[in-house]
């Protein structure tokens, strides 16, 4: 029997993570219910002045959140993004940048994730909070 780790990639590998996070460049380096770590490049994802742009940290949240809730909701459901807030504090311009998930809040039809985006000497850049509602996957 497989451990929780690697039912989780599998889960990771077969659901992929979106065409939009492939476009982003962002990569899953560790998914758990407890825990989801990705990273994303700064090149290519900035705005005219060069730095990340603000709905690229928001993108990696939500990327993270709403894979990590649907870890946690398991077989025939889904979970959906219904609310997104996002703080940033600092700006990247250069490398990249690591989006660390941990959840705040799973029950039975609404999960809360943190995610906490720090750039490569580790200083914080921005702060997502994800809530995502569980419900019925639709069939077919």
């Amino acid at each position: 029997m497989t451990n929780e780790t690697d039912d989780a990639l599998e889960f990771l590998r077969t659901r992929g993570s979106g065409a939009l996070a492939a476009k982003m460049g962002i990569e899953f380096t560790e998914f758990t219910v407890q825990r989801s770590v990705a990273t994303m490049p700064v090149e290519g994802n900035t705005q005219p002045a060069m730095l990340l742009h603000g709905g690229a940290y928001v993108v990696l949240g939500e990327s993270l959140g709403s894979m990590a809730a649907n870890l946690f909701a398991g077989p025939g459901k889904l979970a959906v993004g219904i609310d997104i807030n996002a703080t940033h504090t600092r700006s990247a311009t250069e490398g990249i940048v690591t989006g660390v998930c941990t959840p705040i809040h799973l029950g039975r039809s609404l999960t809360v994730h943190e995610i906490a985006v720090t750039d490569e000497q580790g200083r914080r850049c921005s702060t997502i909070r994800i809530t995502n509602l569980i419900k019925d996957a639709p069939t077919g």
